[in-house]
Protein backbone atom coordinates (compact mmCIF):
# COMPACT_ATOMS: atom_id res chain seq x y z
CA UNK A 1 0.00 0.00 0.00
CA UNK A 2 1.20 3.12 -0.89
CA UNK A 3 0.65 5.69 1.75
CA UNK A 4 -0.77 8.86 1.22
CA UNK A 5 -1.22 10.99 4.54
CA UNK A 6 1.45 10.06 7.85
CA UNK A 7 1.45 11.72 11.16
CA UNK A 8 4.68 10.89 12.79
CA UNK A 9 5.46 11.54 16.33
CA UNK A 10 2.16 14.35 16.80
CA UNK A 11 2.02 16.44 20.10
CA UNK A 12 -0.26 18.82 20.06
CA UNK A 13 -0.90 20.78 23.42
CA UNK A 14 -3.68 23.36 24.58
CA UNK A 15 -2.19 25.02 27.77
CA UNK A 16 -1.41 22.43 30.10
CA UNK A 17 -3.84 20.27 28.47
CA UNK A 18 -1.76 17.52 26.14
CA UNK A 19 -4.17 17.12 23.12
CA UNK A 20 -1.96 14.15 20.95
CA UNK A 21 0.88 12.94 22.90
CA UNK A 22 3.46 11.68 20.48
CA UNK A 23 1.35 9.57 17.86
CA UNK A 24 1.76 8.28 15.04
CA UNK A 25 -0.52 7.37 12.24
CA UNK A 26 -0.53 6.88 8.46
CA UNK A 27 -3.38 5.94 5.42
CA UNK A 28 -2.55 4.61 1.87
CA UNK A 29 -4.55 5.18 -1.62
CA UNK A 30 -8.11 3.24 -1.12
CA UNK A 31 -7.32 3.09 2.69
CA UNK A 32 -9.70 4.10 4.94
CA UNK A 33 -9.21 4.90 8.92
CA UNK A 34 -11.67 5.49 11.69
CA UNK A 35 -10.45 7.43 14.46
CA UNK A 36 -12.33 6.84 17.64
CA UNK A 37 -12.31 7.50 21.16
CA UNK A 38 -14.09 9.42 24.32
CA UNK A 39 -15.05 13.38 24.38
CA UNK A 40 -11.68 15.03 24.62
CA UNK A 41 -9.60 11.76 23.13
CA UNK A 42 -7.76 13.77 20.75
CA UNK A 43 -9.35 11.98 18.19
CA UNK A 44 -10.61 15.48 16.35
CA UNK A 45 -7.05 17.04 16.99
CA UNK A 46 -5.81 14.31 15.52
CA UNK A 47 -8.21 14.80 12.29
CA UNK A 48 -7.41 18.47 12.18
CA UNK A 49 -3.79 18.53 12.61
CA UNK A 50 -3.62 15.70 9.48
CA UNK A 51 -5.87 17.87 7.47
CA UNK A 52 -3.67 21.04 7.97
CA UNK A 53 -6.64 22.98 10.17
CA UNK A 54 -4.20 22.41 13.26
CA UNK A 55 -0.26 22.87 13.36
CA UNK A 56 1.31 20.36 15.65
CA UNK A 57 3.50 21.05 18.63
CA UNK A 58 5.86 18.61 17.66
CA UNK A 59 6.13 16.13 15.15
CA UNK A 60 5.35 15.97 11.51
CA UNK A 61 2.55 15.88 8.87
CA UNK A 62 3.68 13.90 5.49
CA UNK A 63 1.45 14.18 1.93
CA UNK A 64 2.84 11.88 -0.37
CA UNK A 65 6.17 12.21 1.10
CA UNK A 66 6.45 15.77 1.46
CA UNK A 67 6.07 17.41 4.95
CA UNK A 68 2.77 20.11 4.94
CA UNK A 69 2.75 21.41 8.30
CA UNK A 70 5.80 23.70 8.09
CA UNK A 71 3.91 25.36 4.70
CA UNK A 72 2.62 29.26 5.21
CA UNK A 73 -1.03 29.75 5.74
CA UNK A 74 -1.85 30.38 1.87
CA UNK A 75 -0.37 27.47 0.45
CA UNK A 76 -1.50 25.57 3.82
CA UNK A 77 -5.00 26.95 2.64
CA UNK A 78 -4.69 26.22 -1.09
CA UNK A 79 -3.50 22.59 -0.71
CA UNK A 80 -6.43 21.87 1.22
CA UNK A 81 -8.85 23.03 -1.21
CA UNK A 82 -7.25 21.20 -3.91
CA UNK A 83 -6.17 17.97 -2.45
CA UNK A 84 -8.27 17.69 0.52
CA UNK A 85 -11.91 16.99 0.66
CA UNK A 86 -14.26 17.48 3.81
CA UNK A 87 -17.19 15.89 5.04
CA UNK A 88 -18.85 17.08 8.68
CA UNK A 89 -21.76 16.40 10.99
CA UNK A 90 -23.88 19.04 9.57
CA UNK A 91 -22.91 18.85 6.26
CA UNK A 92 -22.43 22.62 5.94
CA UNK A 93 -23.85 23.24 2.84
CA UNK A 94 -24.75 26.67 1.66
CA UNK A 95 -28.47 27.38 2.13
CA UNK A 96 -28.62 29.77 -0.75
CA UNK A 97 -27.16 27.39 -3.07
CA UNK A 98 -29.00 24.39 -5.12
CA UNK A 99 -27.08 21.31 -4.46
CA UNK A 100 -25.40 21.23 -7.85
CA UNK A 101 -23.44 24.82 -6.92
CA UNK A 102 -22.38 23.50 -3.64
CA UNK A 103 -20.81 20.60 -4.86
CA UNK A 104 -19.28 22.87 -7.27
CA UNK A 105 -18.26 25.35 -5.29
CA UNK A 106 -14.50 23.79 -4.29
CA UNK A 107 -13.90 24.25 -8.09
CA UNK A 108 -15.24 27.78 -8.35
CA UNK A 109 -13.43 29.20 -5.53
CA UNK A 110 -10.35 27.75 -7.71
CA UNK A 111 -11.14 29.85 -10.88
CA UNK A 112 -13.17 26.90 -12.68
CA UNK A 113 -16.02 28.72 -14.83
CA UNK A 114 -19.09 28.53 -13.24
CA UNK A 115 -20.55 26.79 -16.51
CA UNK A 116 -17.62 24.14 -16.33
CA UNK A 117 -17.37 23.47 -12.82
CA UNK A 118 -21.37 23.27 -12.48
CA UNK A 119 -21.15 20.23 -15.66
CA UNK A 120 -18.16 17.74 -13.63
CA UNK A 121 -20.42 18.61 -10.08
CA UNK A 122 -23.18 16.92 -11.72
CA UNK A 123 -21.25 14.05 -12.85
CA UNK A 124 -21.62 12.59 -9.14
CA UNK A 125 -25.75 13.35 -8.42
CA UNK A 126 -26.23 9.81 -10.60
CA UNK A 127 -22.84 7.59 -8.72
CA UNK A 128 -24.40 9.07 -5.09
CA UNK A 129 -28.23 8.65 -5.77
CA UNK A 130 -28.89 12.26 -6.01
CA UNK A 131 -30.35 12.17 -9.51
CA UNK A 132 -33.07 14.43 -10.01
CA UNK A 133 -31.92 16.51 -7.40
CA UNK A 134 -29.43 19.21 -8.54
CA UNK A 135 -31.70 22.22 -8.15
CA UNK A 136 -32.97 21.74 -4.66
CA UNK A 137 -31.24 23.87 -2.05
CA UNK A 138 -30.17 22.33 1.28
CA UNK A 139 -33.89 23.24 3.56
CA UNK A 140 -35.21 21.09 0.44
CA UNK A 141 -33.02 17.86 1.48
CA UNK A 142 -33.35 15.35 3.70
CA UNK A 143 -30.53 14.68 5.95
CA UNK A 144 -29.16 11.45 4.11
CA UNK A 145 -29.66 13.78 0.77
CA UNK A 146 -27.42 16.66 1.98
CA UNK A 147 -24.82 14.21 3.56
CA UNK A 148 -24.72 12.67 -0.01
CA UNK A 149 -24.52 16.56 -1.65
CA UNK A 150 -21.39 17.11 1.00
CA UNK A 151 -19.61 13.82 0.07
CA UNK A 152 -19.98 15.13 -3.59
CA UNK A 153 -18.49 18.18 -2.81
CA UNK A 154 -15.09 16.59 -0.69
CA UNK A 155 -15.10 14.32 -4.04
CA UNK A 156 -15.39 16.57 -7.16
CA UNK A 157 -11.71 18.23 -6.46
CA UNK A 158 -10.59 14.78 -7.17
CA UNK A 159 -8.59 14.85 -3.94
CA UNK A 160 -6.05 12.67 -2.12
CA UNK A 161 -7.65 12.15 1.15
CA UNK A 162 -11.29 12.87 2.22
CA UNK A 163 -11.75 13.87 5.87
CA UNK A 164 -15.18 13.09 7.38
CA UNK A 165 -15.76 14.46 10.97
CA UNK A 166 -18.76 12.75 12.47
CA UNK A 167 -20.34 12.22 9.26
CA UNK A 168 -23.90 10.22 10.07
CA UNK A 169 -23.82 12.06 13.81
CA UNK A 170 -26.89 13.47 12.86
CA UNK A 171 -28.41 10.63 11.01
CA UNK A 172 -31.10 7.90 11.96
CA UNK A 173 -29.30 4.53 11.47
CA UNK A 174 -30.49 3.34 8.72
CA UNK A 175 -29.53 6.80 6.93
CA UNK A 176 -26.14 6.30 8.67
CA UNK A 177 -25.57 2.94 7.43
CA UNK A 178 -26.52 4.03 3.95
CA UNK A 179 -23.96 7.14 4.09
CA UNK A 180 -20.68 5.57 5.47
CA UNK A 181 -21.00 2.79 2.69
CA UNK A 182 -21.44 5.30 0.33
CA UNK A 183 -18.89 6.99 1.71
CA UNK A 184 -16.21 4.08 2.25
CA UNK A 185 -16.87 2.62 -1.21
CA UNK A 186 -17.11 6.10 -3.24
CA UNK A 187 -14.09 7.12 -1.69
CA UNK A 188 -11.84 3.50 -2.30
CA UNK A 189 -13.42 3.57 -5.88
CA UNK A 190 -11.48 7.01 -6.50
CA UNK A 191 -8.46 6.05 -5.07
CA UNK A 192 -8.43 8.21 -2.13
CA UNK A 193 -7.55 7.53 1.40
CA UNK A 194 -10.35 8.37 3.94
CA UNK A 195 -9.58 9.29 7.72
CA UNK A 196 -12.92 9.51 9.80
CA UNK A 197 -13.66 10.38 12.87
CA UNK A 198 -16.73 8.88 14.79
CA UNK A 199 -17.94 7.73 18.18
CA UNK A 200 -20.09 5.01 16.50
CA UNK A 201 -18.45 1.55 16.61
CA UNK A 202 -21.14 0.19 14.13
CA UNK A 203 -19.65 3.26 11.91
CA UNK A 204 -16.57 2.69 12.22
CA UNK A 205 -16.63 -0.66 11.39
CA UNK A 206 -17.04 -0.18 7.46
CA UNK A 207 -13.53 1.20 7.70
CA UNK A 208 -10.49 -1.11 6.63
CA UNK A 209 -9.04 0.04 10.72
CA UNK A 210 -9.96 1.55 13.39
CA UNK A 211 -7.58 3.81 15.47
CA UNK A 212 -8.78 4.05 19.18
CA UNK A 213 -7.74 7.34 21.08
CA UNK A 214 -7.22 7.88 24.59
CA UNK A 215 -5.83 11.09 26.53
CA UNK A 216 -3.80 12.00 23.53
CA UNK A 217 -2.42 8.16 22.55
CA UNK A 218 -3.11 5.48 20.73
CA UNK A 219 -5.15 2.61 23.16
CA UNK A 220 -5.85 0.19 20.78
CA UNK A 221 -5.90 -0.46 16.93
CA UNK A 222 -8.30 -2.91 14.94
CA UNK A 223 -7.67 -4.13 11.05
CA UNK A 224 -10.33 -5.43 9.26
CA UNK A 225 -10.80 -7.79 5.78
CA UNK A 226 -13.10 -5.64 3.39
CA UNK A 227 -14.83 -7.32 1.00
Amino acid sequence: MSTVLAGLGLVKKYGSTTALAGIDVEVGERDSLAVMGPSGSGKSTLLHTLAGIVRPDGGQVLLRGDRIDTLGENRLSALRRKRFGFVFQSGQLLPELPADENVALPLMLEGTPRRQAVERARRWFAPLGLDGLEHRRPGQLSGGQAQRVAIARALVVEPDVVFADEPTGALDRTTSTEVVRLLTSVTREQGAALVMVTHDADVAAHCDRVLQVRDGRISNYSQFTVA
